[in-house]
């Protein structure tokens, strides 16, 4: 789907807050609530808006240990590792990387000994895991920045 600026604006708009009623975001860009219903539907099926959630501080609900963690996997058993790891629960990303790690992964856990259940229990049992490399994260300074829609 090719984005115009109408478009761009609106996502700009969303990515702000999700929660702007279309009447608003109408508004602001001088378009009818219909249009940008419309507009922001044909988005939605493209696949440019992924979905909307809430984010949640983690450690609100009992989640203050998080890390990322750099896994080496043996060639050929990417995609049952892939598949194993999707159902962990601790695991929140999975990203397919070059250089030294073939999986970085960021994880949530309830305090340092349920990492290290995390990765003992679960992650350094998955079939075709060779190695890891866990980086607690200390302190978060940016997340979530908004794309340079």
């Amino acid at each position: 789907m090719e984005l115009d600026e109408t478009d761009r604006e609106i996502l700009r708009i969303l990515q702000a807050n999700a929660r702007t009623p279309f009447s608003e975001v109408a508004r602001r860009i001088d378009m009818s609530s219909a249009t940008v219903h419309d507009r922001v539907g044909r988005m939605e099926e493209a696949g440019v808006i992924e979905g909307y959630h809430a984010k949640i501080d983690p450690r609100s609900v009992g989640l203050g240990t998080s890390a990322f963690v750099g896994l080496r996997i043996e060639q050929g058993r990417e995609d049952d590792a892939l598949d194993r790891l999707r159902d962990i629960e601790g695991v929140q990303e999975i990203h397919l990387t070059t250089g030294e790690w073939d999986v970085m992964l960021r994880v949530t856990a309830e305090d340092t000994d349920g990492l290290r259940e995390l990765m003992f229990d679960e992650i350094a049992r998955i079939e075709g895991f060779s190695r890891s490399q866990t980086m607690v994260i200390l302190a978060t300074d940016l997340d979530d920045r908004a794309l340079p829609i």
